[in-house]
């Protein structure tokens, strides 16, 4: 069944075709470079370029197909979370497909699609991916840091999230204190393969506590503290550079290690009830390496891990709302167009 999927919900223009878990095509038009100059994404910026690119974006993805509009089954587009005025863009524009051609409209939560993203497979089916429910997710993003438990295909229980910044945020938020532009997470991530992890001992966040809610802004704090007393002026830029390694090294171990230790509580606490063998690590920040080594070291031995196959994947894109889109397909969970409406709030 081939879905046109649409996701607009930051600073990212995407459309992808896909026939179940394939993925057809995935066009992203990105905006990275139009919000570096403000250190962050600027909402009315976002809305202009989703409306300038989205119908050039649309056709990109049929092209890349080699599909029509009268060969989909269905339209799916991102309901929330995200930036409101971002999201009514590729709403409106789904919307005009799903009555144009006369088929059903999914509403999708980005979140799920986040998940959905470690589970896609190529235009082959490659690769081929075992899972088995229940299984645990960590979503880490520059909006959210969640940790998920999914008994079923849709059934979704928070079990442990942010209390104040996302761990993407707080990458990000670090770059603009040490001065090193925008995105942060990988900027941080290259820095830090030259410093040294253990340079300043940052406290690793909510370690006092076995909740599986997530804090860094302590962390952050921390950072700023320290940046303010030894990043001083008149040094020189051997010095600076190399403390600018070593806290964007010492930060990034920290965060890392706070998203594994409470990854490990929440594994203990369900396994007094569930058994899982699955583990999904998805969303931007996903793509970060060490991230991934540090999953790779602590958990590979007794779970099944999943990331995104395609880097693409990582961070927002439309593949990974048409993959969770089939699945709503499949049970007939549609949405009146008339009815849908943006929801920037929108929890699992």
């Amino acid at each position: 069944m081939k879905i046109l999927a649409i996701d607009t919900s930051c600073d990212e223009t995407s459309v992808a075709i896909t026939n179940g878990t394939r993925v057809l095509s995935n066009k992203i038009s990105s905006q990275i470079e139009f919000h570096k100059k403000w250190g962050g994404v600027v909402p009315s910026i976002a809305r202009t370029m989703h409306q300038e690119n989205i119908e050039h974006v649309v056709k990109e993805a049929l092209r890349g197909a080699k599909i029509k509009l009268e060969d989909l089954d269905a339209v799916a587009v991102t309901q929330g979370p995200g930036l409101a005025i971002a999201l009514e863009v590729g709403i409106r524009k789904a919307k005009e497909i799903s009555v144009q051609i006369g088929k059903p409209l999914i509403a999708i939560n980005h979140m799920e699609g986040h998940i959905y993203s470690t589970l896609a497979q190529n235009k082959s089916g490659n690769p081929k991916i075992t899972y088995e429910f229940p299984l645990l997710a960590l979503l880490v993003s520059g909006g959210h840091t969640e940790l998920v438990l999914m008994k079923n295909h849709g059934e979704y229980k928070i079990i442990g999230q942010t209390l104040d910044d996302a761990v993407g945020e707080a990458y990000d938020k670090v770059a603009r204190m040490l001065g090193i532009g925008y995105p942060g997470g990988p900027i941080i991530e290259k820095l830090a393969k030259d410093g040294n992890q253990d340079a300043f001992p940052f406290p690793i966040p909510m370690m006092k506590t076995r909740s599986c809610d997530f804090s860094y802004s302590g962390l952050k704090t921390s950072v700023l503290y320290l940046t303010q007393k030894v990043l001083t002026e008149g040094m020189n830029k051997t010095e600076k550079k190399k403390i600018i390694t070593d806290v964007a090294a010492s930060f990034q171990k920290s965060a890392i290690e706070s998203l594994v230790k409470k990854t490990q509580i929440a594994l203990e606490d369900l396994g007094e009830e569930f058994e899982i063998k699955d583990i999904i690590l998805a969303g931007g920040v996903s793509a970060n390496l060490a991230l991934r080594k540090e999953f790779r070291k602590n958990f590979s031995e007794n779970y099944r891990l999943h990331y995104p196959t395609d880097k693409k994947l990582y961070g927002d894109n439309a593949a990974m709302i048409g993959v969770a889109a089939h699945h709503h397909l499949e049970k007939g969970d549609f949405t009146q167009p008339i009815d849908l409406e943006r929801l920037p709030n929108l929890s699992l």
